[in-house]
């Protein structure tokens, strides 16, 4: 063979062959495939709550890098506005549900769709991992509220009917009870109502010495100092017997709902209900602002009834690991047509100053999967945000109270300082508590506080 021949064979050969084994990109996959790295900030879970679903998303983009940091509750709040203030915040970090609205200027929406470089495997004889561009639709409003309880598109769809937060977990306010004071009063079930009764019960639970006073509660309530989470437990009772908490922007818990009749108000009936068992005029009156901390009274065996969450309960089992107690569901109004439980959670979400929004939301949706909550889910023991997986935890002796209630829990926008709100709130038992026949002056007057912070 002629060796002009040879040469131009061998040169087919080359270029036929060239490439072969070794994938290139386009300039823009080479570009999206670029290392970053992602800080992730949260409260309350430590790093090993999400370290094998950050595995897991590495595998698709082992570029991006994701820096996880647990900071404490009460600083949390300050770093986040000092961080953002030095532009060194972080690229997604957590909310409480009632802070969204809030924040709304410092968040960036989720996207309609993102684009993204994910790993691939090609190739037949020689396999190797490739990146390929991908453009993948973000969640839907639609799909949102298909998939997370309800409460949950109430407060991360904001006006411009964008999403700004998925939660993981939702916990609601439910009944601890002590079962050896309700056996020895002769009390097979905790009460499923508000009605005589419950009443009748505490009357059964609560003891008094002539000389100490109180010395064994029904159940805490009537005051704000020495109850926990007091905000809840009357935003829920007023919610429960027919307040429209705020309208808008405004604040409508004082006024009569134009469904009611007889110029009724549930608001103000509520907050006299809430206050009479620290009254001691009253029949139900069981509880003062000289007792201990409502938390403090039941594990020390001298309250019958405490309101709490799902994570009341490992502080429970530590301070009295040998307490005999149980969980039920909230009570409600005997008679309604619906249940209203209180909702209590946290919202994922990305700051708007991110320099990778599309990568953080697209993190965040992968965090939320049903098969990634799961994960998270059964690593932390808290109750699910997804409809998906409720059924799977209402047999869990721990959650399944908790998990049960999801679907009913609802919330309230407190404003720009929930602080603020709360002690409002608070302020209006105290007075209720010592001028009984100004309650509609106090419920107004407590209303215009917590508007300020919708201001």
């Amino acid at each position: 063979m002629p060796k002009k021949i040879i040469a131009f064979s061998l040169l087919l050969i080359f270029v036929l062959t060239a490439g072969f084994g070794c994938k290139t990109s386009s300039q823009a996959t080479q570009e999206a495939s670029k290392p970053i790295t992602l800080t992730f900030w949260q409260t309350f879970d430590d790093s090993d709550a999400f370290a094998e679903i950050i595995k897991k998303y590495q595998v698709l983009h082992p570029n991006v890098t994701i820096e996880y940091k647990k900071f404490r509750y009460e600083e949390y709040e300050n770093e986040l506005l000092n961080a953002w203030a030095e532009d060194r915040g972080p690229d997604i970090f957590a909310i409480q549900n009632t802070w969204v609205k809030k924040y709304q200027a410092k968040l960036a929406p989720m996207p309609a769709e993102i684009t993204m470089a994910y790993m691939v495997e090609t190739g037949t004889i020689q396999k190797e991992m490739v990146p390929e561009l991908r453009t993948v639709k973000s969640l839907t409003t639609r799909e949102l509220k298909n998939n997370f309880a309800d409460v949950v598109s109430n407060d991360v769809i904001l006006d411009d009917g964008k999403i700004y937060g998925l939660p993981l977990s939702i916990d609601t306010l439910a009944l601890y009870y002590n079962r050896d004071l309700l056996n020895s009063a002769g009390i097979a079930n905790p009460p499923s109502y508000w009605n005589k009764e419950f009443q009748q019960n505490i009357k059964k639970l609560t003891k008094q010495d002539p000389k100490k006073g109180l010395v064994q509660s029904g159940v805490a309530l009537g005051t704000s100092k020495n109850v926990s989470r007091y905000s809840d437990i009357l935003s829920v009772l007023m919610m429960q017997n027919g307040a429209v908490m705020t309208s808008g922007n405004q604040v409508t818990f004082n006024s009569v709902p134009l469904t009611m009749s007889n110029n009724y108000n549930p608001g103000l009936e509520a907050l006299r209900f809430y206050t009479d068992f620290a009254n001691p005029n009253k029949e139900v009156y069981c509880w003062n602002n000289d007792m201990p901390n409502s938390l403090e009274a039941f594990t020390s065996g001298s309250l019958a009834m405490f309101f709490g969450y799902s994570f009341n309960l490992e502080q429970i089992k530590a301070q009295a690991p040998k307490l005999n107690f149980g969980i039920a569901k909230l009570p409600q109004i005997e008679g309604n047509p619906i249940e209203i439980n209180f909702a209590n959670y946290w919202v994922d979400s990305v700051s708007k100053k991110s320099k990778y929004p599309n990568e953080a939301w697209d993190f965040i949706q992968f965090l939320t999967k049903e098969e990634n909550a799961k994960i998270y889910l059964e690593k932390t023991k808290k109750p699910t945000a997804l409809k998906s997986l409720i059924n799977s935890q209402k047999d869990d002796e721990d959650l399944g109270i908790f998990a049960e209630q999801v679907l009913s829990a609802k919330s309230w926008y407190h404003g720009k300082s929930i602080n603020d709100a709360e002690s409002a709130m608070g302020e209006m038992i105290n007075l209720a508590l010592t001028a009984t026949d100004k309650l509609q002056e106090i419920l107004t007057d407590g209303a215009i506080k917590v508007q300020q912070t919708l201001n």
